[in-house]
């Protein structure tokens, strides 16, 4: 069942080439550099991520081929996550207009806050230190809260929406969501943590920044299990990190500031 799933994810690349060519064309293509180019980035890095995708804890892959690299994804996905949090936090700086301190600050807080979750992913890809992850996730945690906080402030604020409201009420929505759910996603990585430590196959095994490097770079293991891919919360967030939610909401405000 889970094969068919990671199948299903390979949508996601028409979705996000699709909204990736919309981007060159009149009046998308108009929109700010600091909110094109980082959808851009996404659209075209999580199109890639549908064909190939990989599980950097487990080397869990769909096709046993170079793309499906656990290093030249992550590569790749540094430069999507700095950016697209980048783009959400420009586009709370727009729409408070230097009005608000604080919310100037929080919003760049989002972007430092991004840049750390980086160091602790790449720490637990090259010396298989799962507790890392955690950490990186309690930092996903941190930027969404920072976002839904910034929100709430100016739409409390009652300061000119310049007719952007629309962003700041869907910050709101994605918050009251996403922050509830990423809980039980840090729940399941230590619940996986805590299995590991107790598995006598050695995968829990620290290693060598080289040793990490090599694994990193040419270890596959093609599998359909969905322990491998973390179950139903991590096809959950391959789906709406890749193919659904992330993908149309950053496409929403290319085209919400595209017409306004």
């Amino acid at each position: 069942m889970y094969k068919y799933l990671l199948w299903i994810l390979k949508i996601g690349t028409l979705i996000n080439i699709y909204f990736l060519l919309q981007t060159i064309i009149s009046p998308i293509s108009n929109v700010d550099s600091f909110l094109l180019i980082p959808a851009q980035i996404l659209f075209l890095v999580s199109a890639y991520r549908c064909m190939f995708p990989v599980n950097y804890s487990s080397h869990a892959v769909l096709h046993n081929n170079v793309f499906s690299s656990v290093f030249i994804t992550r590569f790749l996905v540094t430069f999507v996550e700095i950016s697209y949090i980048f783009m959400f936090s420009h586009v709370i700086r727009i729409i408070n207009n230097h009005e608000i301190l604080i919310v100037d600050i929080f919003s760049w807080l989002m972007v430092i806050q991004v840049s750390i979750s980086q160091i602790f992913v790449w720490c637990a890809i090259l010396t298989k230190n799962e507790n890392l992850y955690f950490y990186e996730e309690i930092g996903w945690f941190n930027i969404f809260l920072l976002n839904f906080v910034c929100s709430v402030i100016i739409l409390l604020s009652f300061i000119d929406f310049n007719n952007l409201e629309i962003l700041l009420y869907l910050n709101l929505l994605f918050g009251i969501g996403y922050l509830p759910w990423q809980i039980f996603h840090l729940k399941s990585i230590k619940t996986r943590i805590n299995k590991l430590k107790n598995d006598s196959s050695g995968n829990y095994v620290r290693t060598t920044l080289l040793v990490g490097f090599k694994s990193s770079l040419k270890r596959r293991v093609v599998s359909h299990n969905p322990e491998d891919w973390g179950g139903i919360i991590g096809f959950t967030w391959m789906l709406n990190y890749f193919v659904t939610l992330i993908p149309v909401w950053v496409y929403f405000i290319l085209y919400t500031f595209s017409v306004n």
